[in-house]
């Protein structure tokens, strides 16, 4: 049976304590590695927990066991990081939307690698979004309107060469553009209304809106 949404939760640098308003009551969790005492902390009830786990405390590891949570174990030398083993397991659920709860900070290659991984086309048929601290991120394939408010910032981040971008409800509109891959043509757009929306030809585009978590 597919879900309509699951919630992963990234390890690293713990999430905005107001995250779990942004996850869905009732949703299955995955947490990757130290995710699992994020969610804890966030209240939120994880469902699989993933990864080498050289960062959530054995202890913690072995209470969430004890109590039900199904922890899959990998070994720390493997060829891919905890959150896309997260990831993968969230997809192989058949949500219609993944949702990831990630900190900002620690480590710059980490956060890089996390941003290019949303936009992965094992990803492709799943809509996904991220709340990294206060910043939301939205993967933007085909079409997505995308819910704000005036005057609030949101920039596009073509991942490669994206074609046919246009934009409605936006003040710096875009007609069918082309930005390549190191363009800050999409930087600092602004919502003009409560929502807007952005279509896509080919390609894959980040929307970040970097604004406060509610």
């Amino acid at each position: 049976m597919s879900e309509e949404v699951v919630v992963v939760v990234s390890g690293g640098e713990p999430p905005d304590p107001r995250a779990a308003s942004a996850a869905p009551a009732g949703v299955l969790v995955v947490a990757a590695d130290k995710g699992l005492e994020h969610a804890l902390l966030l209240g939120l009830e994880v469902t699989l927990a993933i990864g080498d786990f050289d960062s959530a405390s054995p202890e913690a590891v072995a209470v969430a066991e004890a109590s039900g949570i199904r922890i899959e174990r990998h070994p720390q030398e493997k060829d891919a990081t905890d959150l896309e083993l997260a990831l993968d397991a969230a997809t192989a659920l058949d949500p219609q939307r993944i949702l990831v709860l990630a900190g900002d900070g620690g480590r710059l290659d980490h956060q890089l690698s996390t941003l290019l991984l949303l936009a992965s086309e094992r990803y492709a048929g799943v809509q996904v979004d991220a709340l990294v601290g206060s910043a939301w991120v939205h993967v933007v394939r085909g079409a997505r309107v995308l819910e704000g408010e005036p005057g609030a910032l949101v920039s596009l981040v073509p991942i490669g060469r994206v074609e046919g971008v246009t934009t409605e409800g936006l003040a710096y509109q875009l007609q069918r553009e082309t930005l390549a891959a190191g363009t800050s043509r999409g930087v600092s757009n602004v919502f003009e209304g409560d929502a807007a929306r952005i279509t896509v030809e080919h390609g894959v585009l980040l929307a970040i809106r970097p604004e406060k978590a509610e």
